[in-house]
């Protein structure tokens, strides 16, 4: 139990390191049109409401999927780079399964537009500066954005055979079509017949960068 422990904190350390990463690199995303970062149940959404993190999707049957990650994505190369980790939880709320997905391969993107709003703010909510010195030199460009994400993931846990799947994740904000007004996530997975395809709770934040001439 001990260990079990100890390697899940070693992974959400590590996985947190990788997030962290991205906003490394966005200076260099924002020269390409059409370039986003997302955070998916996690980073300063969290401080927002109590059911923000983490994103969750459930099955018809009960059990559920807790998963929490950051990522960016490039919507015309149809590329994306992402991580973070999860909690197969079962009906009962018993964890089955834990461990970190991986996105690597960016199946769809839907753009719902810029959020109502969001320019004449300044692009992000006010606050605390949620990503340090970079904040004041980065996201004068960068504003939120609505949209549907459609990934192939690879989820390894920390005991168990790894799986791959498609994860869905949708940020309902801008011109949102009424059959995605719900935020969240969906996830199936590959050999699977079961869909959680329930969106149970969770906030996901796209950001779009916008490059300068």
């Amino acid at each position: 139990m001990i260990e079990h422990k100890v390697l899940m904190r070693m992974l959400a350390v590590s996985t947190v390191a990788v997030c962290l990463g991205f906003w490394e690199v966005l200076p260099a995303i924002a020269q390409s049109a059409g370039s986003y970062t997302f955070l998916v149940g996690s980073g300063f959404l969290c401080d927002a409401e109590s059911t923000a993190c983490p994103a969750v999707a459930k099955s018809v049957a009960g059990d559920s999927y807790e998963m929490s990650g950051a990522g960016v994505l490039d919507a015309q190369g149809k590329s994306v780079t992402a991580a973070g980790t999860f909690t197969h939880k079962s009906a009962d709320g018993n964890a089955l399964e834990t461990g970190v997905w991986i996105a690597s391969e960016l199946v769809n993107f839907e753009s719902y537009g810029i959020a109502t709003g969001a320019l004449m703010s300044g692009g992000l909510p006010s606050g605390p500066a949620a990503f340090g010195p970079m904040r004041s030199r980065m996201f004068a460009s960068a504003v939120q954005s609505g949209g549907l994400a459609v990934f192939h993931i690879r989820l390894l846990p920390v005991r168990g055979v790894a799986k791959t799947g498609t994860l869905q994740v949708n940020c309902a904000m801008g011109r949102v079509p009424a059959e995605h007004a719900t935020e969240g996530i969906r996830l199936t997975l590959d050999g699977d017949p079961v869909e959680f395809d329930q969106e149970l709770s969770g906030r996901i934040l796209f950001v779009l960068m916008m490059s300068h001439p």
